[in-house]
């Protein structure tokens, strides 16, 4: 069928995906996979003897109105971005976990006077975000493969409280180790100036802006 007889089609499903909000790769893969659909269906009324307009129309109208398939479709996204914000706090997490007294280790002030308390509760409390990240992100996979498997109002729920534990985590880590390195940089005149430090700093600033986006992206598919 030309593309030129595919109008009403193309144009239902521009306005799902204007109204669909989620990871893009998802989203593209639900849309062609609904064209193909369409186009079938399209394509068996008019070989069926049906004018090609009047068998556009029917078959977009018995495939559904953006109000009917907007909720399942936009759970799908939900769980997709809650899929990727999970990874990505897995991975970025682990990291920061196992490689983060890396950034210390053998530095010319780690030998010096101890740090003020408070110095010490900050630096404990980045470790324990990151191990709650890493939990967390757990959940969320876990909640993920359970979604997949079945559709349970409990879930959606456990999708929600997951996310936002991660996106709350991901806020307090921010601040917390925005504040550390500030707090350093006060104290050790070297922390600046230290490789290890500095390539740590550039490393958890890119982790930051990755996870950023798929908190952002998890909110969006969830409004």
């Amino acid at each position: 069928m030309a593309r030129g007889e595919d109008v009403m089609v193309d144009e239902h499903l521009r306005e799902l995906a204007a109204r669909l909000q989620g990871p893009a790769r998802l989203k593209s893969g639900l849309l062609t996979e609904a064209r193909h659909g369409l186009l079938d269906a399209v394509e068996a009324y008019r070989e069926g003897g049906m004018p090609p307009t009047e068998a556009q129309r029917r078959a977009v109208a018995e495939f559904g109105s953006p109000a009917q398939l907007l909720p399942s479709w936009q759970a799908e996204l939900a769980v997709g971005a809650l899929r990727g914000l999970s990874l990505r706090m897995l991975a970025i997490a682990g990291v920061g976990v196992v490689a983060g007294d890396l950034t210390w280790r053998g530095s010319s002030w780690s030998g010096g006077p101890r740090p003020p308390a408070g110095y010490l509760l900050l630096a404990s409390s980045v470790d324990w975000i990151w191990m709650s990240a890493l939990l967390l992100s757990v959940a969320g996979l876990l909640v993920v493969r359970a979604s997949a498997r079945a559709s349970r109002p409990g879930l959606a729920l456990a999708q929600r409280a997951v996310g936002t534990g991660l996106t709350g985590v991901l806020v307090l880590g921010i601040v917390a180790g925005s504040a550390l390195f500030a707090w350093s940089i006060d104290l050790f005149d070297a922390a600046l100036h230290w490789p290890p430090m500095i390539i740590g700093l550039v490393l958890v600033g890119g982790g930051y802006f990755s996870l950023t986006r798929a908190a952002r992206g998890w909110l969006l598919a969830t409004r």
